[in-house]
């Protein structure tokens, strides 16, 4: 059952555990990406995986610097895009299955959708499905660069499923399209470094297309460490960030954005130096052995184990803290953390200014 806040209620009130955005922080990220876009022709393109809600990236979209559209990794996302007014996405993973084909296409019928491939068979199949549903998808092909995940392996191989795809009816083959990441704490020249490198890869597979004659209309690639760096890129046309909306623990290194997403938690135990909270595996997120981090305590208050509805935190000084004290929670991977949860508690000067539903919660096909 969802549960609903009441609008103006202080947050120090509100039932715990919750999922809060600090929407300060959620329009200073919107206004970092405005701003460095403003004046270039590379636009963002937000992934829906990350908010997975149509009303936060409207605000985006609304604010400035995108392209309009959105990514979806799922069909089942794109369609609660679709529904939620954003019709122009683009689908980041490939696409198989007779069924979920069929429903890309007829998505198809209700906006401008395109979809990343890397493998002949899957390109002739959702040609087939287009025709019998009478309409048109675009074609992006998927390029490998630093994940060894999906993604064609050299350019040869790309320009190979371009020409197919450019020649099959009821698709329209547009350009290509990477995903790269960066581990550790790079510096900005690391970042820069590290995603011209990787991004050049995919430009090596445009050029290849373009050797047969080919237009390359889009090139869709980049990240959120690479937000500054692909529109530096004169080829690159649309980036696809996702984690700077929400940030999380793992890329505080880009201090220019802020932590919008948190657990709101109350200690409900305080004993010999050890911190009972009330959020555990079903309210936090976050990829196996990364725990969340304590807001303005995360060198003092370490978890120390995480349970299904509560988890043990440790501190080697006296805090000050109580049982009803309230703190917040920082996670490493918000993608995760936000299926788990129904709505969004909005919150602003310590207020909730709104709830929204988390509509593309558990959208796996």
């Amino acid at each position: 059952m969802n549960y609903r806040s009441e609008i103006g209620l202080k947050a120090k009130n509100l039932t715990t555990p919750r999922l809060i955005i600090d929407m300060e922080a959620l329009d200073n990220n919107f206004n970092v990406i405005a701003d460095i876009y403003k004046d270039t022709d590379c636009k963002m393109r937000q992934h829906a995986k990350n908010i997975k809600c149509p009303e936060i990236l409207h605000q985006q979209i609304n604010t400035g610097g995108t392209n309009g559209g959105v990514c979806a990794a799922k069909v089942s996302e794109a369609e609660l895009m679709v529904e939620g007014g954003i019709t122009d996405v683009l689908i980041t993973s490939q696409i198989v299955g007779k069924e979920k084909i069929r429903r890309l296409a007829y998505l198809g019928k209700r906006g401008n959708i395109k979809v990343c491939v890397d493998n002949a068979d899957n390109i002739k199949q959702i040609s087939d499905a287009c025709m019998q549903a009478n309409s048109r998808l675009g074609i992006l092909i998927e390029v490998n660069t630093n994940m060894n995940r999906a993604g064609v392996r050299n350019a040869d191989q790309g320009a190979d499923l371009a020409k197919l795809a450019h020649s099959l009816p009821a698709i329209d083959f547009l350009g290509v399209m990477s995903h790269q990441t960066i581990s550790g704490n790079p510096s900005k020249n690391d970042r820069f470094e590290n995603g011209k490198s990787a991004i050049g890869i995919c430009l090596d597979v445009k050029h290849k297309i373009e050797d047969y004659g080919i237009e390359v209309q889009i090139v869709s690639s980049g990240e959120t460490y690479t937000y500054d760096v692909a529109p530096a890129m004169e080829e690159v046309t649309e980036v696809e960030g996702g984690t700077y909306a929400l940030m999380g623990t793992t890329t505080r290194y880009m201090e220019e954005f802020d932590v919008a997403a948190k657990v709101l938690t109350t200690i409900t135990d305080v004993r010999e130096g050890f911190y009972f909270i009330d959020a555990g595996y079903k309210a936090l997120g976050g990829p196996l052995g990364i725990v969340p981090a304590v807001e303005n305590y995360e060198d003092t208050l370490i978890f120390q184990s995480i349970h299904d509805y509560h988890s043990v935190l440790k501190s080697n000084t006296d805090l000050g803290l109580k049982p009803g004290s309230l703190l917040k929670l920082h996670s490493s991977q918000t993608d995760i953390l936000v299926n788990r949860w129904d709505e969004f508690t909005c919150l602003r000067d310590g207020l909730v200014e709104k709830v929204i539903e988390i509509t593309a919660r558990g959208c796996h096909n």
